[in-house]
């Protein structure tokens, strides 16, 4: 590590201008949150292996900003040549360097990395000390990264419409129409699921997420897809071409940007564009707002002359290739689009959710058995007293890994199975308490019937992704445990059980989850819900139920799905986290004031709840109610996924629970 600083401080030193400080930020040149691993340059030269945080090497210090998710794993990845900047508590990033680094200092970034967002705010923060923000035209990590391992060629895969359930053609439609609407002639896609979502196409460049290295750009009359052309099969190049969309280099969306921002790039298509077919009301309605309606326009020429960038998203490199005075910098309409799941879209992550359930349910089951033979467990349903470890087998241990690995081959048994949707936090004890903790072989916990265990999963498949998270204990645990894995399912319960009107974020939501918690003086880290792909990335925008302020920018819609997961942790002791997959849906209140509509959630994870872990003595009639009404519904639901054995067991967990 220290030779890797070294050799990037030269770099620094040696680049025209001197750079007085480099930033390396996790995401790749898509802004991905999840990276394939020659992307992870933050993990390279830092050492810290979670998914969130940005690193800042200066000419004497190393600092590595991330979230309360990573704060206790920061601490035991990062050497003593970090120092671990908590976000939230210590000066943002940008405001340290305005602060920190001399006036007039350069500050090396790669613009591919970057969004025109964050690049904008530093730019604005330099100004006062006349500092600048220095594109780099080559990424410095890569030169001194001598292992970096080479890209790989995975295939493209065309999305059938029985799992889309929406058309390509369809979908173009729809954005061009939104184009005419803001008066755009193009716009640029840089996020991999949204370019996924818009072409109905599938890969695995990325770990845990069926997406393509690929750029998109969408025009009034052309479409094109940027990806290493080596991946694209005749079966994917026809789906393609028939919808209209040329294939392009990966390379090319660079050159491409600057014809689109002269309105060149059409010209250069060799693809026959899909028209937009509008109704006489569609076309009526454009017309009143002043755009071209098939081609012509009903202002002054040109005045759809905008091309729109999510800054949000779009990387500073293409931005930079456009005239400012022409760009639509708004959030990409793809964004809301692929959240608000379409009928097929939602009755397959039903259906995906039943098959993960049972799946769960059989590692429950398995893990019950292992845990009392292994370990002379009192097992899920008893309380014991502590055993004497000494008696297991040794041949047989379990550790987390071996656990998680024997829950994946449940998985893998289901229809439709394609891969896990995220490593799987498999975490014993202490380990519980780092919120996104990583188990490795070498140097994971060895399964403790006297500690709690906490498994936080999910999975892709075909017709959808899940997500749940379970703790459990298979030995006594104590009442301090007892009683806030109590407070944290009430706070689930809660959440999910709530009814709101249209127009409610996830700002507004998520105190729901906590006040359970607040009353004992507990809380946790991280957001109480994110929004889950329909077999794509596992953690899906542009909503999400947090304290951040980002949750207040889009309300939660009918269709959309979100997850519930409050939680508790006590660094070196234990960690809870309980999560189920929700669907936005239209309520039934009684009133309906102001004419608004309400909204609620619909339950669509199946996994018992441990009563061992519940005091229900602090339960609310009506949380009892709705337990015993969930655990009897999850019954039904898994019922025909399992064997005998495995019935009688799900029948035992979810016996009804009474005060």
């Amino acid at each position: 590590m220290a030779d890797t600083l070294s050799a990037l401080r030269s770099l620094m030193a040696s680049h025209s201008p001197p750079l007085d400080a480099l930033v390396v930020p996790s995401e790749d040149y898509h802004q991905s949150e999840y990276v394939s691993a020659r992307d992870k340059r933050r993990e390279f030269v830092s050492g810290f292996t979670g998914s969130a945080g940005l690193a800042l090497i200066t000419k004497k210090e190393a600092l590595l900003w991330t979230d309360g998710r990573y704060f206790l794993q920061a601490t035991q990845e990062l050497s003593d040549q970090w120092k671990l900047m908590r976000i939230g508590e210590d000066p943002a990033v940008d405001i340290w360097m305005a602060d920190n680094l001399p006036k007039d200092a350069s500050i090396g970034i790669d613009p591919w990395s970057i969004s025109i967002d964050t690049a904008q705010r530093w730019e604005r923060a330099f100004a006062v000390k006349q500092q600048k923000l220095v594109q780099t035209t080559k990424n410095l990590v890569d030169e001194v990264w001598i292992n970096r391992p080479p890209a790989e060629i995975n295939a493209v895969i065309v999305h059938p419409l029985e799992f889309a359930g929406r058309s390509v053609a369809d979908k173009l439609k729809f954005l061009r129409e939104k184009l005419r609407l803001e008066k755009a002639r193009g716009i640029i896609f840089t996020v991999l699921d949204e370019v996924a979502w818009l072409y109905n196409i599938r890969g695995s460049d990325v770990a845990y997420c069926p997406v393509v290295h690929a750029f998109a750009i969408v025009t009034l009359n052309s479409a094109f897809f940027y990806v290493d052309k080596r991946k694209v099969s005749a079966e994917v190049k026809t789906h393609l071409e028939g919808n209209g969309i040329e294939i392009r280099e990966y390379t090319a969306v660079s050159s491409d940007v600057v014809l689109l921002a002269v309105d060149e790039l059409d010209a250069v298509s060799t693809v026959r564009g899909t028209s937009i077919e509008l109704t006489e009301e569609e076309s009526k309605t454009l017309s009143e707002t002043g755009v071209r309606v098939n081609g012509s326009s009903q202002e002054e020429d040109g005045s759809n002359d905008l091309i729109w960038a999510d800054p949000g998203s779009c990387c500073y490199v293409l931005y930079s290739k456009l005239n400012p005075h022409k760009v639509h910098l708004q959030q990409s309409p793809v964004a809301l689009a692929k959240a608000l799941k379409n009928p097929v879209e939602l009755e397959g992550l039903r259906k995906a959710h039943i098959r993960d359930g049972a799946a769960v349910v059989q590692y429950l089951v398995w893990l019950d058995e292992k845990m009392k033979d292994n370990y002379g467990a009192s097992g899920y349903f008893m309380e014991g007293y502590e055993v004497n470890k000494e008696k297991h087998l040794k041949s047989l241990k379990l550790t987390e890994v071996t656990a998680s690995d024997k829950l994946e081959g449940f998985r893998a048994s289901k229809e439709n199975f394609r891969g896990l949707s995220f490593p799987t936090i498999s975490s014993v004890g202490p380990n519980a308490a780092i919120i996104h903790y990583g188990p490795q072989a070498e140097t994971c916990a060895e399964l403790d019937p006297d500690k709690i265990y906490l498994f936080d999963s999910g999975a892709q498949y075909l017709d959808g992704t899940t997500d749940i998270t379970r703790t459990v204990h298979f030995g006594k645990p104590s009442t301090h445990e007892k009683a806030c894995y109590t407070a944290v399912l009430k706070g689930h319960i809660a959440l999910g059980n709530a009814k709101f009107p249209n127009g409610t974020n996830g700002h507004a939501l998520d105190i729901l989850a906590r006040v359970p918690l607040w009353k004992d003086g507990l809380d946790y880290r991280h957001g109480t819900g994110h929004g889950i792909g329909s077999y794509l990335n596992v953690h899906e925008g542009p909503h999400l139920i947090s304290f951040r302020p980002q949750a207040r920018n889009v309300p939660l819609q009918a269709s959309m799905t979100v997850t519930d997961e409050p939680g508790y942790y006590e660094d070196g002791k234990f960690g809870i986290r309980l999560e189920n997959v929700l669907i936005v849906k239209e309520a039934d209140t009684k009133f309906n004031f102001g004419d608004k509509g309400y909204l609620s959630f619909e339950h669509i994870t199946w996994a018992p709840f441990q009563k061992k872990l519940i005091d229900p003595s602090v339960l609310s009639p009506d949380e009892i109610d709705w337990l015993n009404s969930y655990h009897s519904k999850c019954r039904d639901m898994l019922a025909p996924y399992l064997n005998d054995a495995e019935n009688e067991w799900l029948k035992k967990a979810t016996e009804p629970i009474s005060v």
